[in-house]
């Protein structure tokens, strides 16, 4: 039998017509190629080449093995094409969901990283309110989706994916503006705005009330973190949001204060039961949860001073 190796080095010596052609041609040395092609002819117990006029040309008792030998090269190379397009993700496609919390920064943050890797990849995103992730992992219309919040499901499974802090923000003109902390109970003085606490998003962004017994009213309501930031940058209010939202300074002429409460939350990935994911699908959850985490590491300071200076007003 012939190894990959030798039926190579035969058709390099077929087509270049000599073993220092053949030797250049697979970029290594004539004297190996020369061994290697006397093992193979000893082997077989065929002689694969004569000498012509300095040439070597297939010898006719070979005559048929290299109408193999030459179909088996066809084949590898198709292999490898096959290889590089789908390691390049051409024809392939990954299909993925993501709350509209996460989908903001840092979903475009791994999915530059995914296209990088994978720079002919057909990538689908869709956003969707949580309640809508569950039809969409269900019915195959996607791997994985990035959530807010974890449910309760037979049929899903949801692993850690990043935790991260509230933040309270203000309009920039705002009497809060100068200070780099403010409490629960400063914040419910102000008028609100935020996601309805009976949302499971919502509700990540109100339990920092009900947990303190403080009474509280969202004077706007909105179904997305990015219509309250956008809400607040207009002066309408003050609000609480997740840092995921507002990472690198996603929403200038706001600025971002720490709250004095521990805030911490918790992500998810969401994926079928029984499914298998994808290699792309499994690198943008990887690298997702690399970029969430090293968001999540950032100083609540590091986080308002981001912000300040990407609006292009920091405050000293």
């Amino acid at each position: 039998m012939l190894t990959l190796r030798q039926i190579e080095v035969a058709r390099a010596v077929m087509v270049t017509g000599t073993l220092a052609g053949a030797a250049r041609l697979l970029n290594v040395s004539a004297p190996g190629i020369s061994r290697l092609m006397k093992y193979t002819e000893t082997s077989l117990g065929i002689r694969l080449f004569d000498r012509r006029g300095g040439r070597m040309v297939p010898s006719e008792q070979a005559r048929a093995v290299f109408e193999q030998i030459n179909a088996v090269f066809d084949k590898v190379e198709d292999l490898r094409y096959v290889v590089e397009r789908t390691r390049s993700g051409a024809a392939q496609e990954l299909l993925i969901g993501s709350v509209p919390s996460i989908s903001h920064v840092m979903v475009p943050r791994a999915i530059e990283r995914v296209r990088a890797k994978y720079p002919q990849l057909l990538i689908d995103i869709n956003i969707l309110k949580i309640e809508e992730a569950i039809d969409y992992l269900l019915l195959g219309k996607g791997e994985v989706v990035a959530m807010s919040y974890r449910l309760e499901h037979p049929a899903l499974i949801f692993e850690p994916l990043a935790s991260g802090n509230l933040y309270c923000i203000v309009p920039e003109h705002h009497a809060l503006a100068a200070h780099e902390s403010i409490s629960a109970r400063e914040i419910v003085k102000h008028p609100l705005i935020g996601i309805d606490p009976n949302d499971p998003y919502g509700r990540i962004m109100s339990d920092i009330f009900r947990a303190r017994d403080l009474a509280y009213e969202i004077t706007i309501r909105a179904r997305f973190g990015s219509t309250v930031c956008s809400l607040v940058k207009a002066g309408l209010g003050i609000a609480v949001i997740d840092q995921f939202t507002i990472a690198d300074g996603a929403f200038p002429g706001i600025r971002v204060l720490r709250i004095e409460e521990p805030t911490r939350f918790q992500t998810w990935i969401a994926r079928k039961a029984g499914s298998t994911l994808s290699l792309f699908a499994e690198s943008f959850v990887k690298d997702l949860r690399q970029e969430m985490t090293r968001q999540a590491d950032m100083s609540p300071r590091a986080v308002a001073r981001r912000a300040e200076r990407i609006s292009g007003q920091i405050i000293t």
